[in-house]
């Protein structure tokens, strides 16, 4: 088949049965992952790619961190593993944070489907990994060595073969092992499913290859964009926010520069690098900045390589955007999901009936932790939690909701089926959202007793503590998070604390700003919330 017979029915109904395929791709790995914050929250991505290293698609279920750098990652993966140099039943991995998805817990497994004895496409998919080894997923790292074990892009299969050697190493290197390996065999299964579906469409349709589908796709994509940038006025804009970084505040700097070739981001004024684990590669830094331009410039056009095309990111080098090896960023999500806001503020002063106000952006994720000792196998869970996101024009934003990572809040029930710990509380944060005609979404308010007779670890990363969630057009601010122990022990919002036997943490994750005056809000909206007891 060739490009003259993709007409558009056609055409459309190959690129349905393309999206299809990725999200049972993604399916298999959300059904049979065996860290929670991958199976009960969705923190994975799937995609296909042609031979070039074009993403075509993306499953739905999924991060934009990791998907759109996982974009960039097959790329080195087929210069590590030329396209002829692969043979049927291949898979590579990796967990380079700078040419995979910006940390070590993400291990990216990408697969060659072979049709006919040739490559006619590769399957990539992420996920998150609890634990892979050295400090744990925290920011307390003073270099990218202390915070676990790195994997160079290795083969995993060899022809259907596993690479046990590599399975010894991963085995000896984590808290974690069973569950490592179960991931690590379910990424490999994920890969496995996109190729059977991918295969069953190529029968349907009578395609030998995907070629021209692939340049159909990017081509078109590529076209909707530039054609939505297009009626945008020219010219430069710029927007900076303050945030509370580790050692000392930082600075977020952006200058957005559009003109009928394009958007180009430039991140120059942003501050330097951080001690600690907070910094940013520079794939997390385009997949966030790519994101935040796609929400608001072209949100109905399919998200791949040629919707990705005419947006350039730049960051000074070594600056908190763009760190160097070997710097720490176990935790780069604190950062880089704060980029989104920072866009939306230089496109507020065009567009501003299509951007949203600042919200808690970063992930509140709770680390707990319990070293094994003597009979006691000990524990490590990443538990996810939720701020409020910032309000929309024309509507309130989303109480305790991960915008933009989108992944889900970690059941409580999973949490305490797996620790020793205890929910007594998990709530909306009554008037956490900030005030305005359009109400920013509520954080959460959270009670969690250590009901082990062991101290627990908490490796916090969290943000908003200091600076809020700013609000626009005279809406409110949203509320600062915060957290402390009932026994008034000090604990940090980013480093290791310890919650002692019987003690109580207790979490308030921050709220979103509002948009417009409160004074301009409509009284039926003024109503419902003294009825949800939320104001």
């Amino acid at each position: 088949m060739n490009k003259k017979n993709l007409g558009s029915i056609h055409l459309q109904v190959m690129w349905n049965r393309l999206l299809a395929v990725v999200e049972e791709q993604a399916q298999a790995l959300l059904r049979t992952a065996f860290s929670p914050i991958v199976r009960e929250c969705g923190d994975l991505s799937a995609g296909i790619f042609d031979t070039k290293g074009r993403m075509l698609a993306q499953a739905v279920t999924g991060t934009p961190g990791h998907v759109n750098s996982m974009a960039e990652s097959v790329k080195h993966f087929i210069k590590e593993f030329p396209i002829p140099d692969m043979r049927e039943g291949d898979a590579y991995v990796t967990n380079d944070p700078w040419r995979g998805t910006g940390h070590l817990n993400d291990l990216v497994v990408t697969t060659p489907a072979f049709r006919n004895g040739r490559v006619v496409a590769l399957f990539s998919c992420t996920s998150h990994l609890t634990d892979i080894g050295g400090l744990g997923f925290g920011p307390m790292g003073r270099d990218v060595f202390m915070e676990g074990l790195s994997v160079p892009f290795l083969k995993i299969l060899d022809q259907g073969r596993w690479n046990e050697t590599l399975l010894a190493v991963l085995r000896a290197n984590t808290r974690l092992p069973v569950e490592l390996e179960g991931d690590l065999n379910s990424l490999i299964s994920c890969n496995r499913t996109g190729c059977e579906r991918a295969f069953a469409m190529m029968d349907e349709f009578g395609l030998d290859v995907l070629d021209d589908l692939a340049d159909t796709i990017i081509d078109n994509s590529q076209t909707a964009v530039l054609s939505a940038i297009r009626k945008l006025p020219a010219g430069a804009y710029e927007n900076s926010m303050v945030i509370d970084g580790y050692e000392k505040e930082l600075v977020l700097k952006a200058a957005i520069t559009i003109n009928d070739d394009g958007v180009t981001v430039d991140y120059s004024g942003t501050s330097g690098p951080s001690e600690y684990g907070i910094n940013v590669p520079m794939s997390y830094t385009s997949a966030y900045t790519c994101f935040a331009l796609r929400c608001v410039l072209a949100p109905e056009v399919a998200n791949n390589a040629g919707s990705l095309a005419p947006i350039k990111v730049t960051a000074p080098k070594d600056c908190l955007l763009n760190a160097q090896r070997p710097a720490p960023v176990s935790s780069r999500h604190v950062i880089g999901q704060m980029l989104p806001d920072v866009i939306f503020g230089c496109l507020r002063q065009i567009i501003p009936e299509r951007v949203p106000a600042e919200g808690a952006s970063c992930l509140w994720l709770m680390n707990f932790r319990q070293p094994s000792k003597g009979g006691n196998p000990g524990f490590a869970l990443t538990a996810v939690t939720n701020g409020g996101a910032g309000a929309r024009p024309g509507k309130d934003g989303l109480s305790a909701t991960a915008y933009p990572s989108g992944v889900r809040g970690t059941p409580v029930e999973i949490i305490e089926a797996l620790t020793p710990l205890l929910f007594w509380r998990k709530e909306l944060r009554k008037g956490s959202g900030g005030a305005g005609q359009w109400r920013g979404g509520h954080g959460l308010s959270i009670e969690i007793e250590n009901r082990d007779d062991r101290d627990v670890e908490l490796l916090s990363a969290f943000d908003r503590v200091i600076h809020p969630a700013r609000g626009c057009s005279g809406g409110g601010d949203g509320a600062k998070g915060a957290l402390w122990l009932r026994s008034n022990r000090p604990i940090k919002p980013k480093g290791l604390g310890i919650i002692a036997p019987g003690d109580v943490l207790i979490v308030n994750t921050p709220g979103g700003g509002g948009i417009g005056s409160p004074n301009r809000r409509d009284k039926k909206l003024i109503e419902k919330d003294a009825l949800d007891d939320l104001a």
